[in-house]
């Protein structure tokens, strides 16, 4: 769907502001005068040409050959960029086949499908979703792609949605299949699988998100952040999508759970704009003690988030929030920042 919804967008440009045919010269007409071969030159090679297409120097003729190969390369791209996204199909599984129609939202009418949840997609950047309901006999399992802005975005809403007790399984960047619900991220997109009725559902289950995972391509590996958190005592690591530690200052990071309390990471555009939200985060704290961790830091403490650090390596900031015992804020700041990119 998604390639011939583009063909048919590119098909519609060329066709509203494509180039116009070569005027035909009639029998006996003779060699027209040089202006009228201009004036047949500007109307076809001024037309506006469709975004993305390049016009050539070589006149009309070869100008409909070249649009022509671009709209033929156009749809191999596109059905080389279908082929990475997951188009929910019933028949990857034999003896299950499609129920109704198939189903498509986007960002402004997510509510439709799924109101008083949508917000909850939203915020991690949801873009599109597809999906299908499958049925073989009395079973039935609701398939739903959604598409998110990036790779962190798919990570960070299958962690918000995991089962918290499971452990994640090795499926694509990270997954869980459990007797009637799968989920999976790959790349940026995260993959729901609901089945019905109230039983066990984990062979059909697998055999779904087996055949899945591979027809998408892209990130496979868990996001690059988690590998900054130390594992010792080491409970969750979750991105946040807005207002980290509840302050807005903090726009996106990922917050590591520890038994001992909380660790932080939020990527900032650049250090100049990192250095900016730490003065920021000064002044909301008001009485603060400077430690000499990355490029700056400070300690302070807060009635809701207890004893806390903030330091700056770059365009990161980090810190540690919650600390039982405020003095090992240092140290334990210390390792993380050493751990972070420059």
């Amino acid at each position: 769907m998604r390639v011939f919804g583009k063909l048919k967008d590119l098909l519609q440009q060329w066709r509203k502001g494509g180039v116009l045919p070569v005027p035909s010269r009639r029998a006996g007409s003779g060699t027209p005068p040089q202006w009228r071969r201009e004036k047949a030159r500007e109307r076809c090679c001024c037309v506006p040409f469709p975004a993305g297409l390049k016009p050539r120097p070589s006149g009309c003729k070869s100008r409909r050959i070249s649009i022509m190969a671009d709209l033929v390369f156009a749809m191999l791209a596109c059905g080389a960029a279908a082929c990475a996204v997951s188009v929910p199909d019933c028949r990857l599984v034999p003896g299950w086949e499609q129920q109704g129609l198939g189903r498509e939202f986007l960002a402004d009418n997510l509510f439709e499908y799924m109101d008083g949840n949508a917000e909850g997609y939203l915020i991690y950047g949801f873009t599109r979703m597809q999906g299908v309901t499958c049925k073989s006999g009395g079973d039935s399992i609701v398939i739903d792609v959604s598409e998110m802005t990036d790779a962190d975005a798919a990570y960070g809403i299958f962690t918000a949605n995991r089962d918290p007790n499971r452990p994640i399984a090795t499926i694509g960047m990270g997954g869980q299949i459990l007797p009637r619900r799968a989920t999976f991220c790959k790349d940026k997109y995260y993959v729901e699988l609901a089945a019905n009725p109230d039983k066990e559902h984990t062979p059909a289950l697998q055999a779904f998100v087996a055949e899945m995972e591979k027809r998408i391509s892209g990130r496979s590996m868990p996001p690059d952040a988690l590998a900054w958190f130390a594992p010792d005592k080491l409970t969750s690591v979750r991105l946040i999508p807005e207002s980290v530690l509840g302050l807005r200052l903090l726009k996106r990071g990922y917050v590591a759970q520890y038994e001992f309390g909380k660790a932080f990471v939020v990527a900032e555009v650049s250090p100049q704009s990192a250095a900016a939200v730490m003065n920021k985060l000064r002044q909301r704290f008001g009485e603060t003690t400077p430690a000499p961790i990355a490029d700056e830091a400070f300690q302070t403490k807060d009635r809701y988030l207890g004893g806390l650090c903030f330091f700056r390596k770059g365009r990161y900031l980090g810190g540690l929030a919650n600390l039982a015992n405020p003095q090992s804020a240092f140290g334990l700041a210390t390792s993380l920042a050493a751990r972070l990119p420059r």
